[in-house]
């Protein structure tokens, strides 16, 4: 597989890198001017219908939420208002809106049309081909599609654009060995009969076709090529955009929450309208975008429900999610790697990839079936640099200075350099193929992305730190001077921030809508000219990662006093800017140094104590099954968060 950028000379690399740096400084500040909101919508159904799918709107509440857009001045626009605009033909007005119906339910004829021409509101309507007509598709859903009379009428009445919601992409493909069907648009089929994976080719025409044959079918019923690709169950990548943009529709919208500007017209963010949402909770959703929602988190060891019994391996996955289930939580720390020996280092993958061994190619199947039956955002929890195997040059490695020379790190986690370019693609092939495989919703880097004051002193590393950083190349005259130690700390930490940054943008490629959070030892923060010990820095992990994982467990830092410790930790997160709007505390439910759990009073009086001093974000490591703990009760009372629509 051709890897992105991997052969581009260095300074095309850097152009590209400072267009992509440009295009943000672009993006924010057409962000100020412009910015719009895309509401999605999909079956609106009688006022006194008693049956509901979670995304049905009965016709009143999508009444009153016409009703409430024009009360609170939101401007409801058209795509073609917004393509004008791009082209600097037109002025987006403050509190624009655009409305979309997904799936082309009889409902938005008979139901939600009416509404629309009364208030004379523009809206989109994405139609899946291989539903319309006489077809007998299996995944079409029973209730009544519009036909193509009907479609027509929309499209001449001037207030309604016709999109592409794919010909047969809203459906499920297998996903895995396990049989889990998943989105069709970004999942690489499991070949059964033959157990290998659809190829990179294979995938790419098969998405492509699919594109094109939907736009073909709208021309040739409706009259019109739809410009908008309205991506099934929200799911796309980079290499879904570049088929649209082919197959003529250069605005595709998927279904992450936030606001848009201009820039984003490639890719719209839209807000899903989904339990039948009242008018105050209608307003909620609009005005704070789902952003302020607490976060409780369960941080899962994939070695402890991993088992070489099939039946017990099933067992032990099947009540991890009803406990996760159970719990009402929000988020799941997923370990993606295989660690049997526990000291940090990845011997194994629990998915495809091209370099270390695969230990079960499981990790796809518990993510799917955590957000599928659990509703749970699930992290990929990943090493950034620690990967072990006898085949990985031993020049790979971090090197630390001892005894007056350069030797193999002394550290319990074997790391890979992050100075050497071998190293680096070594590790963001593991990741993209992470990415390719499976079906997740953020990573966890885990916290074996340090580097001491005696590391890394590489060949490579050191002649890095002087052409680029300017430092010398002997290791005592830079630890013997304070000062410049601890400048090359700095750049320690900032290298390995941007090198993750990085990781996250290859796994973006094929999972735009990633969060990134980073497990981050409290000793930092406490005390901040530690960082030259470690490589970390608590406001430059906030300003590279969208949640930094702090690790707040005062028994296993032998604190005298873990109320104290645990209150001063709080304290002076919240001294730094968006310190808790972005930190998750995570509390230990075991006591590693005598192996005991943490006594469920005990959990439970810390958990109240971060809630006292205003900490937003919360979770615990680990969890444990199989002896229920922390305990399942406690947790739905003291844990959960409330479901918000």
């Amino acid at each position: 597989m051709t890897h992105f950028f991997a052969n581009t000379p260095m300074p095309i690399l850097k152009r590209i890198i400072l267009g992509l740096c440009l295009s943000c400084f672009i993006s924010n500040a057409i962000a100020e001017e412009s910015s719009f909101l895309v509401l999605n919508y999909h079956d609106i159904i009688d006022n006194k219908s008693t049956e509901e799918d979670a995304v049905d709107l009965s016709q009143k509440h999508f009444e009153e939420q016409l009703l409430w857009l024009k009360e609170n001045n939101y401007k409801v626009i058209s795509v073609q208002q917004i393509f004008d605009a791009a082209a600097g033909k037109y002025t987006l007005p403050n509190k624009a809106v655009v409305i979309t119906f997904d799936d082309g339910y009889q409902s938005f004829y008979t139901r939600a049309f009416p509404l629309l021409k009364k208030h004379h509101y523009p809206a989109t309507v994405s139609l899946v081909g291989s539903w319309m007509g006489e077809n007998t598709d299996e995944n079409k859903p029973t209730k009544p599609l519009m036909n193509w009379a009907q479609i027509k009428e929309l499209t001449q009445s001037g207030l309604i654009e016709i999109a592409s919601h794919s010909f047969d992409l809203h459906r499920g493909v297998l996903g895995n060995p396990q049989g889990n069907t998943q989105a069709a648009a970004v999942t690489r089929v499991y070949d059964d009969p033959m157990l290998i994976y659809e190829s990179a080719t294979d995938y790419q025409e098969r998405i492509q076709n699919d594109l094109i044959k939907s736009a073909n079918l709208i021309f040739q019923h409706a009259g019109v090529r739809p410009r908008v690709m309205v991506w099934p169950y929200g799911e796309y990548n980079q290499l879904t955009l570049m088929a649209a943009r082919k197959a003529g529709m250069p605005m595709t919208m998927g279904l992450i929450d936030g606001a848009n500007t201009l820039a984003d017209i490639g890719n719209l963010k839209r807000l899903l309208i989904a339990d039948n949402p009242n008018i105050k909770e209608f307003a909620a959703i609009v005005s704070k975008l789902r952003a302020d929602r607490p976060l409780r988190i369960a941080h899962i060891d994939m070695d402890y429900l991993y088992d070489t019994d099939p039946e017990q391996l099933n067992h032990n996955i099947d009540i991890e999610i009803q406990r996760i289930k159970d719990m009402r939580i929000t988020t799941v720390y997923l370990q993606a790697y295989a660690d049997p020996d526990g000291d940090g280092n990845a011997d194994a993958l629990y998915f495809p990839n091209r370099h270390l061994p695969v230990k079960a190619d499981l990790f796809n199947r518990v993510a799917w079936q955590l957000k599928k039956v659990a509703d749970v955002r699930v992290y990929a929890w990943m090493p950034i640099l620690a990967y072990q195997k006898d085949d990985i040059p031993e020049s790979w490695y971090v090197k630390e200075w001892r005894d007056g020379k350069p030797q193999s790190s002394s550290h319990i986690y074997t790391r890979l350099s992050p100075f050497n370019p071998e190293a680096r693609q070594y590790i963001t092939d593991i990741y993209e193929d992470l990415a390719i495989y499976c079906n997740f919703d953020g990573l966890l880097f885990h916290d074996d992305g340090i580097l001491s004051d005696f590391e890394d002193v590489s060949p490579l590393a050191l002649e890095y730190s002087k052409e680029v950083w300017g430092f010398p190349t002997e290791f005592d005259v830079i630890h013997k001077n304070p000062k410049l130690s601890l400048s090359w700390g700095e750049h320690k930490t900032e290298l390995i921030n941007q090198f993750t940054d990085a990781l996250a943008n290859r796994v973006r490629f094929y999972r735009p809508g990633i969060k990134t959070a980073r497990n981050f030892y409290s000793l930092p923060l406490i005390k901040p000219f530690s960082e030259e010990w470690f490589a970390q820095s608590y406001d430059s992990f906030l300003a590279h990662y969208d949640y930094v994982a702090i690790e707040a467990m005062p028994f296993m830092e032998e604190a005298e006093n873990p109320t104290e410790w645990l209150t001063d930790l709080v304290k002076k997160a919240a001294t730094h800017r968006y310190g808790l709007n972005k930190t998750v505390f995570e509390l230990q439910t075991v006591d590693w140094k005598n192996a005991q759990k943490i006594p469920m009073k005990t959990f439970l009086g810390q958990v109240n104590l971060l809630q006292k001093h205003g900490v937003k974000h919360i979770g615990y490591y680990p969890d444990n099954v199989f002896e229920n703990h922390p305990t399942l009760k406690d947790l739905q009372e003291k844990f959960t968060v409330p479901d918000i629509p």
